[in-house]
């Protein structure tokens, strides 16, 4: 293996390219046009436009990323996490194009990746279950009978989906069949299909994983256990390892069915055995990610193993050790740097990065895909960064991770930093005079006042608008080249689908957020009430609902599938007639 094209963007093509140094291994990356400035472009050896901005339209675009791969000579693909790392077809296809796979076979992908069969898996091999669907609910309606009859609360997941895209927790009757069509038109925009199960939820629960690490001759190891109960939107942010408070027993459990399982499934490469434990100590088995998992670092950190090397290692043919994994030295915690705003409800925040001062000092690493003067695309992902503290057990690292978060410093786009700061002073979080107080909702309910009073909504800014790129083709000795200039650069004044409007406008319905506008809950000139959802704004993968300011008859000044800027406007709401 000599030359790996990178099917991904961010902190994690940074992070698998230096993989590839390690190795002694040529990279390749492959980017978006709001990308092509990014810290995983300019440093990969080779590097290849996708021509395009949306992420249908680049990162999840097979096809394209296979054509780049025979031009650049490249003889394998890691897809990272996230966009095609648990497509089979896509694993197939890099396979019958005569290139290595970094990852699980696509049989594993099809069998784990389906969530129905990783059930029945599960169930076989004795994992701990609860009750769920016994397939793809048909629709909302479905649904919402399935609710009433096992009782609330109810997830609603995606069935080929994973990383909490797609999923939805529904704890009242009426809003039951508004989040399922919600999490099924998630799942299509995140993962082309928007099949949907459902399951109960174990209130309060905290979320444990298992890292596993199998080669293809059979091996299996477990790695560790990480906790990633701290969640907001079911999307996490903090992860630790090893998971703390678990007894022997809960521990032993959770690694032998995490075992068992992808023993079953014949699976190789890295993965994740994700598992609920309820507040009363029961643990259900939840899902398994058939890919690297974003919080791999802090297993890295406390196990010495090069999680993105060992899967190199596998694909090639690599075999395990037979040595037992040993027990996991000291306690690390990450943190996820996203672009969002605690303030106001996490909004994603896209825009210029004035100022990145990051930390530094003894126990901390940062894994990180943005520089100072570079940007965050409204297109993509909020991650920015991955700040992992490590100490030699939980209360020096704790004692670190407050230095360490107090350090950093960013400016011109709103972060989570305020939040993980008001966190690890929490006495639930911290644990030192009670038990471990935090679960999966934990944030979203015990926290929440605590976290409004503690972090007041960042100053808005508005990111500039993203000039496409004028694409030309030109010969140079004879042989044709495709040139891309952003048409900014040629004083082409970029398009705005929608434009901030003034303050002024009292019937105006601006946007909270850039992004794009995903769906009208509510048709032009319908009647609405105050505080009515009229429409549904998608930026960097997360859902955000707009709600009608006043009542009125409602007038469309956008289209479904037009971009937007912060404030600009949606919508008026004109007065009855």
């Amino acid at each position: 293996m000599r030359r790996i094209l990178i099917a991904n963007r961010g902190e994690i093509a940074l992070r698998i390219l230096r993989a590839c140094r390690d190795e002694g291994i040529e990279a390749v990356a492959v980017y978006a046009d709001p990308d092509r400035d990014a810290p995983f472009v300019r440093l990969a050896d080779h590097a290849y436009a996708l021509e395009g901005s949306s992420p249908a339209d680049t990162y999840l675009d097979g096809p394209r990323i296979l054509e780049i791969a025979a031009r650049a000579g490249a003889d394998a693909v890691h897809p990272g996490y996230g966009f095609l790392s648990e497509n089979a077809g896509f694993a197939r296809a890099v396979q019958q194009a005569g290139l290595t796979w970094i990852g699980p076979g696509p049989e594993a992908i099809e069998r784990l990746g389906d969530k129905i069969e990783a059930r029945r898996i599960a169930r076989e091999v004795g994992a701990p279950l609860v009750a769920g669907s016994p397939g793809p609910v048909a629709d909302s309606g479905a649904a919402l009978a399935f609710a009433r009859e096992h009782g609330l609360p109810i997830a609603i997941k995606a069935a080929f989906g994973g990383g909490g895209r797609g999923m939805r927790v529904a704890w009242n009757l009426d809003e039951v069949e508004e989040l399922f069509d919600s999490a099924r038109r998630e799942a299509v925009a995140a993962f082309g299909r928007g099949e949907c199960f459902i399951e109960q939820f174990l209130d309060r629960p905290r979320h444990v994983e298992a890292q596993v690490l199998a080669d293809r001759h059979g091996t299996v190891k477990v790695l560790g256990t990480r906790d990633c109960s701290l969640q907001r939107r079911n999307q996490k942010l903090v992860e630790e390892a090893p998971a703390p408070f678990l007894t022997d027993d809960q521990r032993d459990r959770i690694h032998e069915a995490a075992r068992a399982i992808c023993a079953h499934a014949g699976y190789s490469g890295a993965g994740t055995v994700e598992f609920l434990l309820s507040a009363e100590g029961k643990i259900s088995f939840l899902e398994v990610n058939t890919r690297l998992q974003v919080e791999h670092p802090v297993t890295e950190e406390t196990t010495g193993i090069d999680i993105l090397r060992a899967m190199i290692r596998v694909a090639q043919g690599g075999r395990l050790s037979d040595e037992a994994v040993p027990p996991p030295r000291g306690h690390a915690i990450e943190f996820r740097i996203n672009a969002e705003d605690p303030g106001r409800g996490f909004l994603p925040t896209p825009g210029p990065v004035t100022l990145w001062q990051p930390p530094g000092g003894i126990g901390v690493r940062l894994d990180s895909g943005v520089v100072q003067g570079g940007q965050v695309p409204a297109q993509f992902d909020s991650l920015m960064a991955k700040l992992i503290v490590v100490g030699p057990d939980r209360p020096i690292a704790l004692a670190r991770a407050a230095r360490a978060l107090a350090e950093f410093r960013i400016e011109g786009v709103a972060s989570v930093l305020p939040f993980h700061r008001a966190v690890i002073a929490a006495p639930e979080f911290r644990a030192e005079t009670q038990d471990f107080g935090v679960h999966t909702r934990w944030i979203e309910t015990d926290f929440a006042e605590r976290l409004a009073k503690a972090v007041p909504p960042a100053g808005r800014v508005t990111p500039p608008s993203e000039a496409p790129m004028l694409r030309l083709s030109i010969e140079i000795d004879g042989k044709r080249h495709d040139l891309g200039l952003p048409q900014g650069l040629l004083g082409a004044a970029a398009p705005s689908a929608a434009e901030p409007v003034p303050a002024q406008d009292p019937d105006a319905v601006t946007a909270p957020v850039a992004g794009t506008l995903s769906l009208w809950q509510v048709p032009e000139g319908e009647i609405v009430e105050a505080g009515q959802v009229i429409a549904v704004v998608e930026a960097m993968k997360m859902e955000t609902r707009v709600e009608s300011p006043s009542a009125g008859r409602l007038c469309h000044l956008v289209r479904q599938g037009d971009s937007l800027t912060q404030g600009a406007a949606l919508a008026r709401i004109q007065p009855r007639a």
